[in-house]
């Protein structure tokens, strides 16, 4: 659980850094991946919790 925690921490942090990216440089590009590691890190996230709270009910 620990271990998965620390992932999404860290892509949530590589997304901000590609963020810090695009403000410097302009590029789209680092926006679309930013915005593509966000969304797929939130799906992650909620998948996880869910199956978390799935278990407590179960």
């Amino acid at each position: 659980m620990l271990l998965v925690r620390w992932i999404i921490l860290l892509l949530l942090l590589a997304a901000v850094v590609l963020f810090m990216l695009y403000a410097g440089t302009g590029q789209a590009r680092f926006k679309r991946l930013g915005l593509t590691i966000v969304k797929w890190t939130l799906i992650a996230a909620f998948g996880f919790f869910a199956v978390l709270i799935l278990e407590r009910v179960a």
